[in-house]
């Protein structure tokens, strides 16, 4: 143990479900569980709603998810933005805050997400199997060797450096997903740049003259994915792309499921996923929902029921489309294209069948085309440099709380 440490049980060092005083019947920030991203430092609420029970707590206090599977899934955040600095949310987020002279509450946070704390609490869950949950007396039987608070608040200013630009970064890509959707309304709604000429009727209403309705897969296609058999998926080697994999507009490679690299290359390479494709939830209850691929560097594959859009014969037809299938108004066709009661499924021709209208001069359609590609490349870019950021954080958090990595041998 490093000079100047001390030994603490969790409980001693961590205040949690500390008290706040909120009234009955009034209302306050509200944060649901669904608020709370894996890969994100903070959360904010997402409504005000009046107090009739659940966790109470205040700006910078951590909420740690304690029931399955949201807890094995990292949902552990700190909250910011309560109005009058109060708020309360679900009855299953345990409350943490810093112990005044012991503990920096940022620190905790980080404290609270490093593995061992996050695998004890998980080994630690009871009740019956699918709702298990871990109780806050469970932090009384963990013991950990932990940094004076003057260290505790260099380190957590460290990490926060890293989360704070991870955040930047998708504030930007936020502020350019919106920007597309503007451009969006401006082309194919307003037709900004046609609405002074002559329009002509269409199947889809008044369009300008120049322009025509056409399918989506005229200018694109959409490959459906390799069905991959289940006894050749294991826990590491070459990851596969599932449904659950697209979240937030953006594909992430997040707990996937791996086939061993002597059977990748066994399949046809069309099959293959490449930074900056889109791809679109083919099944269940969020069918049509549509994820950008950030470079990840390393090789994934397209899994059955994924949708991957494809180039004809326009270059970067694909990441208009995939935009533009982004919009909640071509989110809601393909949502009413699905067929299905129990489990609502949607084809790949059923989305190329999809009635769009294009400018007939080709030179117009790849000047909007351009618009969409250079907003998309700074997004991808954005992506891909959180998850080398999103290593990083995860990489010194352990190290730099365990005491492996001192501050004076990072800052060296």
């Amino acid at each position: 143990m490093p000079n100047n440490w001390k030994t603490y049980k969790l409980s001693d060092f961590i205040d949690i479900n500390p008290l706040v005083k909120l009234k009955a019947n009034q209302s306050y920030s509200f944060v649901e569980m669904k608020d709370l991203d894996p890969n994100l430092k903070t959360v904010k609420p997402s409504d005000f709603k009046t107090l009739k029970g659940g966790a109470k707590f205040q700006n910078n206090d951590t909420l740690f998810a304690r029931i399955t599977p949201c807890l094995e899934n990292g949902k552990i955040c700190q909250v910011r933005d309560l109005k009058n600095n109060v708020g309360f949310g679900s009855t299953e987020f345990l409350v943490f805050r810093g112990k005044e002279n012991i503990s920096d509450s940022d620190f905790v946070y980080y404290l609270s997400r490093e593995p061992f704390v996050r695998q004890f609490a998980e080994a630690n869950m009871i009740g019956t199997s699918g709702r298990q949950r871990v109780a806050k007396e469970a932090f009384q039987n963990i013991e950990l060797e932990l940094p004076p608070l003057q260290e505790q608040k260099s380190i957590a200013d460290i990490l926060s450096t890293i989360d704070d630009k991870i955040e930047n970064n998708l504030a930007i890509n936020k502020t350019l997903e919106e920007m597309a959707m503007a451009l969006y309304k401006y082309w194919f709604v307003d037709f900004g740049p046609f609405k002074d000429g002559e329009f002509v009727e269409s199947e889809l209403g008044r369009i300008p003259k120049g322009w025509e309705v056409k399918s989506l897969g005229s200018i694109v296609s959409v490959l459906g994915g390799y069905a991959f058999k289940s006894a050749w998926f294991q826990e590491t080697g070459v990851k596969v792309i599932k449904i659950k994999n697209i979240n937030n507009n953006i594909v992430d490679i997040n707990n996937c499921t791996c086939i061993s690299e002597e059977i990748s290359k066994s399949i046809n390479p069309k099959f293959r996923i490449a930074k900056g494709d889109f791809l679109i939830a083919m099944t269940g209850a969020e069918v049509g929902k549509v994820g950008a691929v950030p470079d990840y560097g390393q090789e994934l594959w397209l899994n059955q029921r994924v949708g991957k859009l494809v180039d004809k014969d326009l270059k970067n037809a694909s990441i208009l489309i995939g935009k533009l299938l982004q919009t909640s108004d071509f989110y809601n066709v393909m949502q009413g294209l699905a067929y299905g009661s129990a489990q609502p499924n949607i084809s790949t021709s059923d989305i190329e069948s999809i009635k769009i209208a294009l400018p007939i001069d080709k030179s117009i359609l790849n000047d909007i085309i351009e618009e969409f590609v250079s907003s998309h490349e700074i997004i991808i870019q954005n992506l891909t440099e959180n998850q080398t950021l999103t290593q990083l954080r995860d990489t010194l958090l352990p190290k730099l709380i365990s005491g492996e990595v001192r501050l004076k041998e990072f800052r060296e």
